[in-house]
């Protein structure tokens, strides 16, 4: 391992230990009503009635699942347990299954609907948890939600899933998952975070249904939500696979090009695994084209005459480091590394919050931290950034090994 790849580990080491998981530990749990605040703001000031996510909640159990598993202290596992025991206190609908996808700051559900993303980041952080301690529990809970999905989210005709149901399961108009997306009945963010769930699931419950519907998922995406020329997402999409948006999200393609390969990889389909490889390269070299800023940040979106916005979001700039790094490892070439580096330059100067801890949710064009968005909140969770450390941390770790 050469010095450059020492120094970055160690940087993600202390990043990740020293700053990420130990902001969520010092600041977040919620003494008062149990679980963890539902929102901070970028200031630090805690949101006391503020309502608290699935996504939010689902989201610290897997990170804390995932950093008990790699480095076993008993402080992870203190707020990965938390987590597990909110969920399912608090979130599980115990008359018609599944998680309800906001609560009070009490606990009492907000809105119940049963909006599929939520319930696959639970499956997501339940595999995760019982890897980390072989709870039976946590995988028997995962499974029936998994059993849930395919029975009601499930689109037998034209395949994939649907957005959301009602609390009872049933169709529902109220598909959007927030303020920026689209009321569609199908989206690119749920097949890839459902396909990002079964992937996890998969690791440590290696069933025949679940690869069919892993490989399945694959296919669709594959023919479906990546565009004909395989170098981007589409957003939106109807029931028939009509597209339904021209935007381009250059964090999502980055981040679908690795857990597509991931996926295909823990599925051990070899012919499969070849076709995913080549479109994740695809779409790295087109974020690479298009979607680098000088300053080697990420952009967020972009139409196709051009950017959106000149902000940078936090969770673009994690899922590039990984996602660039994949495609150095895919093809050797180093142009992915120098990419990965740099962004990772991008967050150390710019992203990460040298006064309060975590990270900023972005900066603006003048990489001013955009003080208006919060540090906690349904969305702000401890997951991109984490997850960017863990994977770079697993994978430095291991070309030290082979080298």
């Amino acid at each position: 391992m050469n010095n450059t790849s020492e120094l970055w580990l160690s940087q993600l080491e202390q990043e990740l230990k020293g700053n990420i998981l130990n902001f969520w530990i010092q600041h977040t749990v919620d003494v008062k009503n149990g679980g963890f605040l539902g929102e901070i703001n970028s200031s630090m000031d805690v949101i006391p009635e503020a309502h608290k996510s699935l996504v939010l909640n689902a989201r610290i159990l897997w990170t804390f699942a995932s950093a008990y598993r790699m480095y076993g202290q008993s402080e992870y596992l203190t707020m990965a347990d938390r987590a597990f025991e909110y969920l399912q206190n608090y979130f599980t609908d115990k008359k018609y299954d599944g998680l309800f996808w906001m609560v009070n700051a009490e606990g009492q559900p907000s809105e119940d609907k049963k909006q599929v993303y939520g319930q696959a980041f639970v499956i997501y952080a339940l595999a995760e948890y019982h890897r980390a301690t072989q709870s039976p529990e946590a995988l028997e809970k995962a499974i029936e939600l998994f059993h849930i999905l395919e029975k009601y989210s499930f689109d037998p005709l034209h395949k994939g899933y649907l957005e959301a149901l009602s609390r009872e399961w049933q169709m529902t108009d109220n598909l959007t998952l927030s303020s920026k997306d689209m009321n569609e009945k199908k989206s690119m963010n749920t097949h890839l975070h459902v396909l990002e769930a079964y992937t996890g699931l998969y690791k440590v419950w290696k069933s025949d249904l679940l690869q069919h519907k892993l490989s399945e998922l694959i296919e669709t995406m594959l023919n479906h939500i990546i565009d004909q020329d395989g170098r981007h997402f589409h957003l939106f999409l109807d029931e028939e696979w009509n597209v339904k948006s021209d935007i381009i999200s250059y964090g999502h393609d980055i981040e679908g090009s690795w857990l597509l390969v991931e996926a295909a990889e823990v599925l051990g389909n070899q012919e499969l695994l070849k076709r995913v490889q080549g479109i994740a390269v695809s779409m790295a070299e087109a974020v690479f084209v298009e979607g680098i800023a000088e300053d080697g940040g990420i952009w967020n979106e972009a139409h196709p005459n051009g950017l959106m916005n000149k902000d940078k979001d936090w969770w673009p700039q994690a899922e590039a480091v990984v996602g660039f790094y994949n495609a150095f490892q895919l093809t050797g070439d180093t142009k992915f590394k120098e990419a990965a580096l740099g962004t990772w330059n991008f967050i150390k100067k710019h992203i990460v919050d040298h006064e309060h801890g975590e990270w900023h949710w972005g900066v603006d064009e003048n990489l001013q931290p955009l003080s208006n968005e919060p540090k906690v909140s349904a969305w702000k969770c401890p997951y991109h950034n984490s997850r960017a450390c863990f994977e770079m941390i697993e994978r430095l770790t291991l070309t030290t090994k082979e080298h």
